[in-house]
C-alpha cells in the first residue's frame, strides 16, 4: 500500500470511528475547496459534499439530474484534497436506475479520495420520485458489495427520501431503512424528518448509526438534543451553501436597488478568511 492509500485508509477509519463514539457529531457540507478549508479551520471532524451546493455553483437546479457523475466525482476529489479531514460524498441516486449503475458509482467514487458516500432511493422522475421497494434495496445491496471490495473501509450511507418528496410515510421509511441495513449500509439517513418524535422513532427502529439532516424544525434543535434522540451524525445539507448565496444575494440586491453597501461592510474580513484558510 502506497502513502496515498495509507492516508485514505487512515481517514476512512477515522470517519468510521466517529460513528462509534458516545456523542453525535456534525459532518459539515462543503461545496468547493475554499469552503472545505474554512470548515476545517473551524474544527469540524469531517466534511461532506452537497449536491445542491455543487449544482448551484454550476448555475443549475438541484435534484433534476442536471449534474453528471463525472462532475460530482470531480468536485468530491477537489474537496477531499483540500484538507486532511475525511469526506463523505453526496452521490445522489447513483447516477442510474440499475444496481449496476450504483455499483459503478461507488467504485469510481473510491478513486477520488473520499472516505464514504451516500446513495438515495430517488428516480429523478417527478411523477414517481422514489424507487419501488425491491429495486431500492437491490441498489443498496449492490453499493454495499462494491464498497466491501475496496481496499479501505468505505462508509456507505443509504438514504430513504420519502419525506423530501412529499411522501411522509414513516412506516415505509422505516421499512426501507431496515432493509437497507440488512443489505449492508453502514449509516442510515431519512432526510426531511419533521420533528423530534419522528427522529426518535427512526433512530430507535434501526441498529445502525443514523444521520439526521439539520433542516426545517429539526434545525431548531441542538446537536446535543439530536444526539439524545438517538442521532449519531448530523449533516447540514445545502444549508451552508444556501446561506452563502443568501448573503451574496442580499448584499447585491442592496447595491442594485439602493446603491448602498452596508451588507458588504458586515462581511468577514480578508484577514479572518485567510486565517481559516
Amino acid at each position: 500500500m502506497d502513502d496515498s492509500q495509507q492516508r485514505l485508509s487512515a481517514r476512512a477509519e477515522r470517519f468510521r470511528d466517529l460513528h462509534r463514539g458516545p456523542d453525535a457529531f456534525v459532518v459539515a457540507n462543503a461545496w468547493d475547496a475554499g469552503s472545505a478549508r474554512l470548515l476545517a479551520g473551524l474544527g469540524f471532524p469531517a466534511l461532506a459534499t452537497t449536491s445542491a451546493g455543487l449544482a448551484h455553483g454550476l448555475g443549475r437546479r438541484d435534484g433534476a439530474g442536471l449534474v453528471t457523475r463525472e462532475e460530482t466525482l470531480r468536485n468530491a476529489a477537489v474537496i477531499a484534497a483540500a484538507t486532511d479531514l475525511p469526506v463523505t460524498a453526496d452521490l445522489e441516486n447513483g447516477f442510474g436506475d440499475s444496481p449496476e449503475d450504483v455499483a459503478r458509482t461507488i467504485r469510481e467514487a473510491a478513486g477520488t479520495g473520499i472516505a464514504g458516500g451516500s446513495i438515495e432511493d430517488t428516480t429523478a422522475d417527478p411523477d414517481a420520485p422514489v424507487h419501488e421497494f425491491g429495486l431500492a434495496v437491490d441498489r443498496v445491496r449492490a453499493a454495499a458489495e462494491a464498497a466491501r471490495e475496496l481496499p479501505f473501509p468505505f462508509v456507505l450511507t443509504a438514504r430513504a427520501e420519502n419525506f423530501l418528496y412529499g411522501r411522509p410515510d414513516l412506516e415505509d421509511t422505516i421499512r426501507r431503512l431496515r432493509a437497507f441495513e440488512e443489505a449492508g449500509a453502514d449509516v442510515l439517513y431519512a432526510p426531511g424528518l419533521p420533528d423530534a418524535d419522528t427522529v426518535r422513532t427512526v433512530c430507535a427502529a434501526v441498529g445502525r448509526p443514523v444521520n439526521v439532516l439539520a433542516a426545517g424544525a429539526v434545525a431548531r434543535m441542538s446537536v446535543a438534543e439530536l444526539g439524545a434522540l438517538g442521532a449519531r451524525r448530523v449533516s447540514l445539507g445545502s444549508g451552508l451553501s444556501r446561506s452563502a448565496l443568501s448573503g451574496a444575494l442580499a448584499a447585491a440586491r442592496e447595491v442594485a436597488e439602493h446603491g448602498t453597501f452596508a451588507r458588504m461592510a458586515e462581511a468577514a474580513s480578508n484577514s479572518e478568511i485567510h486565517r481559516l484558510l
